[in-house]
């Protein structure tokens, strides 16, 4: 038979960015389990607030089925002597069974023969692996970070408070610490706290829901959104629209219920990040635009308790935003009175890293190592660019940004502008910073994009010159982000740019203090294996990638063509026969790599029709390929197939005469050198035939 099981972890308010991963552990862990143990089952539904953590299995079966199992134990050479006498391995492998050595036979396997055991298994009722699973599932789901309680020892995210377990009708009986798994939950913590029976899923939503709990974490957010918007239409205005903090209000509640306050319009004179920030990151409420997309001096909270008095509710949000807003205020006006240029000097007190130094060297070898891609990137510009680069990192010691740290790069440009800096150098100084994460905007404007290019290759070969190199999934540094971020902008800027000139100037103007002697190849792979994973991620065919990659990375434009016309012509069955050829000449010649042919030592009508094919070919690949017009190149070598297959066919390359023989590898090592201007075909192909 089958039944519905339905689990819900109650608990203490859980934080909001704990609460949809632990699900989705959830549901994971308990679906491997179940088909480990071979228990058929139907839809796994999950849902949650902040005070619980709820799993609901359609149609479990309520055993396991019973099942033969096939045993294999030691090799028969080592379960039988030489009279043909079970050893101590077999009888101890028939005992450890619970059999004897007469139950088994001997079985053929690809590694040899083997002594095996069959076994009937009676299959196991589900409530009793559900009773002894379920506390393993609790102990094991993952969390940022987990906490004891009183003198237990299993963690959670925040203290159990009750255990709601039932598989059919029926409880599932089990303990975490001292609490006891049971038929009951309960309402909102305020509005309805009283314990309630639960019955199955479709009660406990419709029950959960008269108690003040709207338990679906999509109908709760859609219950955020209708609250927020209305509460915004009595001003006029609309939200600000704020996917993320949406998300993160709807895990903060369990029965939203939005409220408008308002601040006084004084405020309004900071910078709009100040004010969004000062409501969305410390108190979590939604500011509100007028239909122009202006600020307007009101907000909305979302409150989790319904109140008689809204109006005490409202003055209590007011009261608490005026107090971070005057602060802001403050901060800004006392921030204004210096020049921003003149605190760059005060980040010789912040440390960047403690073996590479301080934030004012840092900003040192970013300017130069700005100027030094500007005069590839963006040559007129140089001057603006190491101007944003000086700047960049000084409104790290404002008291906004000590304040409120997310505002770095945004109080630079309001700071810059304030002092009569270029525009240019102003949006630099913000654009650096992006883009933030994986895909968060890039800059916009050439200034930011070099300095964050500068930014990003300092702090990556900083940490891989001390050996602080991302292992596993420990990236303390948030490498792999940066390089991430790094090809993000090359890309997007479209132009050729140097990889590895550029890492070894970034090494130069670190000086002595890298201690690492291959940092620069190690960067080079580091990055390398982060734009392979991400151009795979992305459908790009990995055969191309690696016939790309495989002979060269450093310019990420260039490579990013390369492989586009590899793909773009690929499906050409003329293609897939000549990367099979190139395989061939690759196996050939080895390590020849001599490509002068002398045309007197030429004899054989196929090797002269080759040598005559190749010089042409390569008159008119050779300048495609200058002009990076791959695709087009790739359709002149196309033409190499016919004579290379013919020169296979009708030419001994392995001869005796060593002069003809280290002249005809000389050919194909000068066809091979034409094909590696583009990539290594062979790759392609064995990814083709593995396919």
């Amino acid at each position: 038979m089958q039944h519905e099981f339905l689990l819900e972890i109650g608990t203490e308010e859980i934080p909001a960015g704990y609460i949809l991963p632990a699900l989705d552990s959830m549901k994971k862990i308990i679906s491997l389990k179940l088909k480990e143990l071979d228990l058929p089952f139907g839809r796994i539904r999950t849902v949650a607030t902040p005070r619980r953590l709820t799993l609901c299995i359609d149609d479990l079966a309520d055993r396991q089925p019973d099942r033969l199992e096939e045993i294999l134990g030691p090799p028969k050479k080592a379960a039988f002597d030489k009279d043909n006498q079970p050893t101590k391995a077999a009888i101890g492998f028939a005992r450890s069974r619970g059999a004897t050595v007469d139950d088994m036979e001997i079985a053929t396997t690809a590694k040899g023969e083997y002594l095996m055991l069959r076994q009937e298994k009676k299959g196991e009722e589900t409530m009793q692996i559900l009773s002894a699973f379920l506390p393993e599932l609790i102990a094991d789901l993952p969390f940022p970070k987990s906490m004891s309680w009183g003198a237990n020892r299993t963690s959670f995210a925040r203290p159990i408070q009750w255990l709601l377990a039932l598989f059919g009708d029926k409880i599932v009986p089990f303990r975490v610490n001292d609490i006891a798994s049971s038929d009951q939950t309960r309402g909102h913590r305020f509005m309805a706290p009283e314990e309630f029976k639960v019955n199955d899923f479709n009660s406990y939503l419709a029950d959960l829901a008269q108690a003040s709990v709207l338990v679906d974490p999509t109908q709760r957010r859609q219950a955020v959104q209708s609250e927020i918007d209305k509460a915004a239409a009595e001003t006029g205005g609309r939200i600000i629209p704020d996917e993320e903090l949406l998300d993160t209000v709807t895990n903060l509640v369990e029965l939203p219920l939005g409220i408008c306050g308002e601040f006084d319009k004084k405020f309004l004179q900071l910078p709009r990040e100040v004010l969004i920030t000062s409501m969305r990151v410390h108190q979590k409420y939604f500011p509100i635009a007028d239909n122009d997309g202006n600020l307007m001096a009101h907000f909305v909270a979302v409150n989790n308790t319904r109140v008689k008095n809204s109006m005490l509710t409202r003055q209590g949000h007011q009261r608490v935003l005026r107090a971070r807003l005057e602060d802001a205020l403050f901060f800004f006006k006392e921030d204004r009175q210096h020049r921003l240029s003149d605190r760059v000097d005060s980040l010789a007190g912040v440390v960047f890293q403690a073996k590479l130094g301080t934030m004012l060297e840092k900003t040192e070898r970013i300017m130069e190592l700005s100027g030094f891609l500007a005069q590839t990137l963006a040559a007129a510009e140089t001057e603006d660019v190491k101007r944003a680069a000086w700047l960049a990192k000084a409104d790290l010691v404002t008291d906004m940004v000590n304040e409120f740290p997310a505002l770095q790069g945004n109080m630079g440009m309001h700071y810059a502008l304030h002092d009569g800096e270029p525009p240019a150098v102003a949006k630099g100084i913000m654009e650096h910073y992006m883009p933030v994460r994986a895909g968060s905007p890039l800059p916009s404007e050439i200034h930011g994009a070099i300095v964050s290019l500068a930014d990003r290759l300092d702090s990556i070969t900083g940490c891989f010159g001390i050996g602080k190199i991302p292992t596993g999934t420990a990236d303390p540094f948030g490498l792999r982000r940066l390089a991430l971020g790094l090809l993000h902008i090359l890309e997007n800027l479209s132009a050729p740019l140097s990889l590895s000139a550029s890492l070894k100037k970034t090494i130069d103007l670190y000086g002595d203090k890298l201690n690492q002697p291959a940092v620069l190849a190690d960067c080079i792979e580091f990055i390398k294996n982060r734009y392979i994973n991400d151009l795979i991620g992305r459908d790009i065919s990995p055969e191309a990638i690696e016939a790309v990659t495989s002979v060269s990375f450093d310019d990420i434009v260039d490579c990013r063509k390369r492989i586009d016309a590899l793909v773009a012509i690929s499906d050409q069955p003329t293609f897939t026969l000549l990367a099979g050829a190139f395989k061939r000449v690759n196996n050939i010649i080895k390590d020849h790599r001599e490509t002068t042919v002398q045309e007197k030592l030429l004899t054989e009508p196929g090797e002269k029709e080759l040598f005559a094919t190749l010089q042409k070919v390569r008159s008119e690949v050779l300048p495609l390929v200058a002009k990076k017009q791959y695709e087009q190149a790739l359709t002149v070598i196309l033409r190499m197939k016919e004579p290379v297959d013919a020169f296979f066919d009708d030419v001994m390359v392995m001869v005796e005469d060593e002069k003809i023989r280290s002249n005809r590898l000389s050919l194909l090592a000068g066809i091979a050198e034409l094909f590696l201007t583009i990539g290594d075909f062979s790759k392609m192909y064995q990814m083709g035939q593995s396919t």
